[in-house]
């Protein structure tokens, strides 16, 4: 099932397009009522597509679009808004917006956008990354991108996107060194100073759900960057 962001802060619009999008769209729709609540539910699970309120507190659409835009660069964002004027239009595709809507609007032509954009996002050409392996062995460990989960036993761990991507990435180099540039650029899209802490913090976090296996680590390669070693 296809799985969407709503950023709403009006709570009556918010439930009515959430229920008729699950309904009608047969989608799994997160609904959040400003702009932080809606980043952190971005960080932390996967979805197909974010439809954006602009005028929301905390955390604006704008800037909420942007930092998403910056994490991810395929997802489709549909911007709405009760503002209709061109600059505001403007603003929302310099942002990386795919699509924007003017309030008041049909719930129907709303569907009619999300299905045309997800449709051309299927269409769109794969990285060749998408068609390598998402499930993975790791001694007594069971990693799947998909749902982002380490299985050890009867224990599971849930991860993060990023945590995910990054183990991915080593899982696909598995005994071989991942470049630490490679990741940065890859997950974080640009090698600066404080992505490469960021992800320090995310490779010591992999390296504790990894501990209880000696026959799996995640070591660094001086120099160069780190290697997924699995006897």
């Amino acid at each position: 099932m296809r799985k969407i962001l709503l950023a709403e802060d009006d709570p009556n619009l918010g439930e009515i397009l959430k229920d008729y999008l699950e309904l009608k769209g047969k989608f799994e729709v997160k609904l959040c009522q400003d702009g932080e609540e809606a980043i952190r539910a971005f960080s932390k699970d996967k979805y197909d597509l974010c439809i954006l309120d602009v005028m929301m507190p905390k955390k604006d659409g704008f800037s909420l679009g942007k930092e998403i835009r910056a994490v991810n660069e395929q997802i489709p964002i549909i911007f709405a808004t009760a503002k209709g004027m061109m600059e505001d239009k403007v603003e929302a595709f310099n942002l990386g917006g795919d699509d924007y809507i003017t309030k008041p609007f049909r719930v129907e032509e709303l569907l009619l956008r999300i299905n045309a954009l997800l449709k051309r996002s299927a269409n769109a050409e794969k990285s060749p990354e998408e068609d390598m392996p998402t499930s993975f062995d790791l001694g007594d460990y069971h990693f799947d991108y998909t749902s982002q989960i380490i299985r050890h036993g009867e224990h599971t761990q849930k991860l993060s996107t990023k945590e995910a991507e990054l183990l991915r990435m080593l899982c696909l180099r598995k005994n071989d060194v991942l470049t630490r540039e490679e990741a940065l650029i890859k997950i974080w899209h640009d090698d600066n100073y404080f992505n490469g802490r960021s992800m320090d913090v995310f490779l010591s976090k992999l390296r504790k759900y990894l501990r209880e296996d000696p026959k799996v680590e995640i070591v660094n390669v001086h120099g160069k960057g780190y290697k997924l070693l699995v006897n």
